[in-house]
């Protein structure tokens, strides 16, 4: 309101402002000469840069005109000051153009622009962290680990240190580890502990109760000087028990192919177990070839074609849910095609107690039996060592749908007990062909019966 009233009064110092004749005959060049009152008026009307051009009068009015300030608004510090100028401009008068005298207020408003720009420059620094993608990268060893392999972990010493090494931790290796570590009295006392530690470590009942009384009748017969001869004649017990079924696998070489059945319920460790096989025999020289029989389970057949690539392997396979009997004829087709001495075929995990299942088994074994009356010629049950005494009743319904005619027990290293082997090998008498120490392929031992009882038994009293 102010700046209204400003307006209206005639006696303003800046409007009653004269200019020479010069500055308006510099001003309008093509003009004709006028009177004095008209060049008054007409003052109003020039431009606010001419009225700030340098003249006589313009020198004591020249501190309060600021249209020089235009000039100083390309500046960085006018920014904050622009803004009160205009309003008292535009108050003093009407006509003039402090519009231009405003754009410069807009090029500080760009000021903000580049200070977003940066933000966007931060952004791109979020890939920075790109970089730690490397050890994302690091899970690139697991290619070895589709297999089922850690390449971490080293495999076990050859011989009985491998077997004593991956045992120690079993409970049946802990109990009399702990039952011997001081030379124990030789008494009812310590059958009793003896025959509990027994069928803690899953060796069952009649088998411990067959072993302690045939010690307890050893020792009341005197015939143990010390706890130290009870041990021997323990160890002599059970390595008996285990001598008669270690008997490795003979590939007989005037059948050709070899054809391996495995078998077992679900996550044994067949697929795995075929693996090693398969590592071992293309260690001996030998030609072999897979059939992927286990359409069931999901990424089964990558599993072993992933084991196949390993160790350069053929493998047979026909995609999900194919019939298992037919990829197992297809595969012996070509393994008799192309002279193959080993041919192992994988089949999906079951449980025991499906009678279905059970007898698709059967249709596998009879169409095999179509192309060669004699396949196959081993079928291998894998058992898991820490599945305990139900692996008495799973050897039973295999056994009879099948005719398992060998054994692989796996995953002895971990928390098994052991006590199993002793079990299985006192009720069936089939062979144990080979026993899983470890996760590498040469953990897959042929099974050793002397190594197996000496790594499960303290080496002496007190040790």
């Amino acid at each position: 309101m102010a700046s209204l009233f400003r307006r209206k009064k005639p006696d303003d110092a800046s409007g009653g402002r004269r200019f020479s004749i010069e500055e308006l005959a510099a001003a309008f060049p093509d003009a004709k000469p006028a009177e004095d009152a008209p060049a008054e008026a007409d003052a109003e009307s020039v431009p606010a840069p001419l009225r700030g051009a340098p003249g006589p009068e313009a020198k004591a009015v020249a501190p309060e005109v600021a249209p020089a300030e235009p000039e100083a608004a390309p500046e960085p510090e006018p920014a904050a000051e622009p803004k009160p100028e205009p309003e008292s401009r535009r108050g003093r008068d009407p006509a003039t153009p402090p519009a231009p005298a405003a754009t410069p207020t807009p090029a500080a408003e760009p000021a903000p622009v580049p200070a977003a720009t940066p933000v966007s420059e931060t952004r791109p620094e979020p890939p920075a962290p790109a970089p730690a993608a490397p050890p994302a990268a690091s899970p690139a060893p697991a290619p070895a680990d589709i297999p089922g392999a850690a390449p971490t972990a080293p495999a076990a010493p050859a011989g009985k240190p491998g077997w004593r090494e991956r045992l120690r931790g079993s409970a049946f290796a802990r109990g009399f580890s702990g039952l011997f570590y001081a030379n124990p009295k030789l008494d009812d006392s310590l059958l009793d502990d003896i025959e509990t530690a027994l069928i803690t470590a899953d060796v069952g009942m009649t088998a411990t109760t067959e072993l302690v009384d045939s010690l307890r009748k050893r020792m009341k017969a005197r015939e143990f000087a010390d706890s130290g001869a009870l041990l021997a004649a323990l160890r002599a017990e059970l390595l008996a028990l285990l001598e008669p079924v270690a008997k490795p696998l003979v590939i007989e070489p005037g059948k050709r192919p070899f054809v391996l059945l495995t078998v077992g319920v679900n996550g044994v460790g067949k697929t795995t177990t075929i693996g090693k096989l398969a590592h071992r025999f293309r260690g001996e020289g030998r030609s072999l070839m897979l059939a992927a029989g286990d359409t069931f389970r999901a990424a089964a057949v990558a599993q072993l074609q992933a084991w196949g690539e390993r160790n350069g392997v053929t493998v047979i396979a026909q995609g999900q849910d194919a019939d298992p009997a037919s990829v197992a004829f297809d595969a012996l087709q070509a393994a008799r095609a192309r002279g193959t001495e080993v041919l192992i075929a994988d089949t999906a995990g079951r449980l025991h107690t499906q009678s279905g299942l059970m007898a698709e088994l059967g249709k596998i074994r009879r169409v095999l039996g179509k192309i060669d009356p004699e396949a196959p010629h081993e079928v291998l049950m894998v058992i898991d060592g820490t599945t305990g005494q139900n692996a008495l009743s799973q050897l039973r319904q295999f056994h009879a749908a099948v005719g398992v005619t060998g054994l692989v027990v796996t995953k002895l290293d971990g928390s098994a007990k052991g006590g199993v082997v002793f079990a299985l090998a006192r009720e069936f008498g089939i062979p144990i062909r080979f026993a899983g120490i470890g996760e590498q392929p040469a953990d897959l031992r042929v099974f050793d019966a002397e190594a197996f009882v000496d790594a499960l038994l303290p080496q002496k009293l007190g040790g």
